[in-house]
């Protein structure tokens, strides 16, 4: 039996792309966003930084900022019926409007 081929972004090469004019360093802002507990977000992977990038199911699900893990968010998504909670680095987070 052999190994598991790829890792934990195997098969997103297109997904988690961006667009060329979009490529190159992230803005500090961005970086540094804060959120408060109740703030509505949506999931939008930043492929620029791979820390904390949440499994590639949830792209682009909105969720509930729940509360705050070290430098990371606890976000509550809704699965099916199901709840999940996915700790997520605010790079990738963005606020729902």
């Amino acid at each position: 039996m052999g190994k598991r081929k790829g890792g934990s972004r195997a098969g997103t090469r297109r997904l988690f792309r961006k667009h060329p004019r979009t490529k190159g360093k992230i803005s500090l802002t961005k970086f540094f966003t804060a959120f408060k507990v109740g703030d509505k977000t949506i999931l939008s992977a930043e492929p620029a930084v791979q820390k904390n990038l949440y499994h590639r199911r949830f792209h682009s699900r909105p969720g509930v900022v729940t509360g705050k893990r070290g430098n990371c968010y606890e976000v509550q998504i809704k699965d099916g019926n199901q709840k999940k909670l996915i700790i997520v680095h605010p790079v990738h987070l963005r606020r729902l409007q």
